[in-house]
């Protein structure tokens, strides 16, 4: 089976970027000159997915608006002149692209947002892509994994090493000991302590999963933090299927935090073809102008 659905789960507060997040979604924050949320479906598109499945909350109407026709904005660029403009806007949803948009009801964590996405997603493999985890890869990751999934037709999570020192935040696998890549996963942690970690590969945004999940998640009840939590429901699914690690090849930027978004912004303004070469003379002048 061909994936052709991918759920955002975008309820989130964003608590961490207020004041800037207190009247304006998180995934609405731009990267150089599009919001998160775009880079995200972009990379959606780019694996084939052709239904983009929105899981919001309050206050989340600009992300909606975002991948709205906007009627006016149109006709002014067109009344003057500015094709180039108006056909990015005209591009942000390509035509054989649909959205839909479901609210979650309570702050229940990512398990729970994910199960509010079943009645659309009915029973076939779809995938999760949280704007917060930018990832710049070639192909892009979803697309990496999406071939893996047609090989072996299982879920697929995306994973990456990271410090030691950071484990406990990250959901943490345990491999099959002879497998080899895609791993094959034998079991995973929430958010262990670094001295019992079992491994120091770390789940990020992006996972491919089968209907079955939904079953797991709606019988497991809350985990950590008082949420239901997907790390929870994908050891359950363990219990039924093969579930792949990939390790894929890209750069990741933690836009959840300063610091990530701050890098995002930097590498991504350096490759932007209308602003790169004058940022890159910029940050040569800069440097010149610092202390040695």
């Amino acid at each position: 089976m061909k994936i052709t659905k991918a759920v955002f789960p975008v309820a989130g507060l964003g608590t961490r970027f207020l004041p800037a997040t207190k009247a304006s979604p998180k995934e609405m924050m731009p990267i150089v000159d599009k919001p998160l949320i775009q880079y995200a479906v972009e990379e959606a598109v780019a694996a084939g997915m052709t239904e983009m499945i929105f899981v919001t909350g309050r206050q989340k109407r600009a992300i909606e608006d975002h991948f709205d026709k906007a009627y006016e904005l149109e006709a002014e660029l067109e009344a003057s002149g500015k094709r180039g403009l108006l056909q990015t806007v005209r591009r942000i949803v390509p035509a054989r692209v649909s959205c839909v948009y479901l609210r979650q009801p309570a702050a229940l964590g990512l398990g729970h947002a994910i199960l509010c996405a079943a009645p659309v997603v009915g029973n076939e493999p779809f995938a999760v892509v949280l704007a917060d985890d930018l990832i710049d890869g070639d192909p892009p990751v979803l697309k990496q994994m999406a071939d893996v999934f047609d090989r072996h037709q299982c879920s697929v999570i995306a994973v990456q090493n990271v410090a030691r020192r950071e484990t406990r935040q990250y959901g943490i696998v345990i491999l099959h000991s002879e497998s080899r890549p895609p791993h094959r996963i034998k079991g995973l942690v929430e958010k262990p302590a670094p001295s019992k970690a079992p491994s120091t590969l770390g789940v990020v945004g992006r996972y491919l999963l089968t209907p079955r999940i939904f079953r797991h998640l709606g019988r497991i009840g809350r985990g950590a933090g008082g949420e239901i939590q997907l790390t929870d429901g994908i050891a359950r699914l363990l219990t039924d299927e093969y579930v792949f690690a990939h390790e894929f090849r890209g750069v990741r930027y933690d836009c959840g935090s300063k610091i990530g978004y701050l890098k995002a912004n930097f590498a991504f303004a350096l490759k932007h073809r209308e602003v790169g070469a004058e940022f890159r003379r910029h940050l040569r002048s800069l440097a010149r102008r610092s202390p040695k």
